[in-house]
């Protein structure tokens, strides 16, 4: 596993992957931005109007008060943003890499695995798919564990073992897709749960480097490649791509 995580790494800055890095590190800023704008717009709103509404209802004399909670409220929200846009990484990641696990992949087995025959790409439509499930299951999950950053940082543990388990489960089933079906690339990530979730903690740990986890995608897609091809055996290449065909499981 430091093995494939090390050669993951070697390559995230080879010519190849420099194209889709720059890509995938555009797309992930530019939906930080957006999602950041909604957000500070929304919040901004429910301000203005909770303070109409309680001007409302506590008269004429509450209006400065009012304002100046306001006031704090809208600082506090901007910096709520930037601590909230820290943890929609991971989700915003799993969705930008759906774009660009083909590209990553391929030049992945293209270096390290020229005698193998490639893998079959995936639809974009399928591959965005798990991209937007991965990044709502994460959204859903983070707001869950929320409440618990109150308890000495039990929140983060959360965090980071909700981050392992998704990122780890969407690039190790997009890697094997390329070479099974979906049913049976979600089988295989099952027989193999406390290996690919062991790697999943190392994905973890790279999304949580500020800056750095804006190249989440090529890492993880990279480093699943790898962990793909060793739990496969040594002819990985026997298996069908057209059995991608069948109806994946739930």
């Amino acid at each position: 596993m430091l093995d494939a995580a090390l050669k993951a790494l070697a390559q995230m800055l080879s010519p190849p992957f420099r194209s889709v890095l720059w890509k995938s590190v555009g797309l992930a800023l530019v939906l930080i931005v957006l999602i950041g704008i909604a957000l500070q717009r929304l919040l901004t709103w429910l301000a203005t109007a909770g303070e109409s509404w309680a001007e409302s209802l506590l008269g004429a004399a509450a209006h400065t008060p009012l304002e100046i909670l306001a006031w704090v409220l809208a600082i506090a929200a901007g910096l709520g943003i930037i601590v909230g846009s820290v943890f929609l990484m991971p989700a915003v990641t799993a969705l930008v890499g759906s774009f660009f696990v083909d590209e990553i992949a391929l030049e992945v087995e293209r270096t390290h695995y020229p005698d193998e025959p490639a893998g079959t790409a995936l639809p974009l439509p399928r591959a965005v798919m798990e991209g937007v499930k991965t990044a709502s299951l994460a959204v859903l999950v983070y707001l869950i564990a929320v409440p618990f950053l109150l308890f000495a940082g039990f929140g983060a543990v959360i965090f980071f073992v909700a981050t392992a388990w998704l990122l780890s489960r969407e690039y190790f089933e997009l890697a094997a897709m390329r070479f099974r079906s979906p049913a049976e690339a979600k089988a295989m990530r099952k027989d193999n749960a406390a290996t690919v979730f062991t790697a999943g903690l190392v994905i973890a740990a790279f999304v949580s480097i500020p800056i750095v986890n804006l190249a989440t995608p090529l890492f993880g897609m990279a480093f699943m490649v790898h962990m793909h091809k060793r739990l496969s055996g040594p002819r990985p290449q026997l298996i069908d791509p057209a059995r991608r065909t069948s109806v994946p499981t739930v």
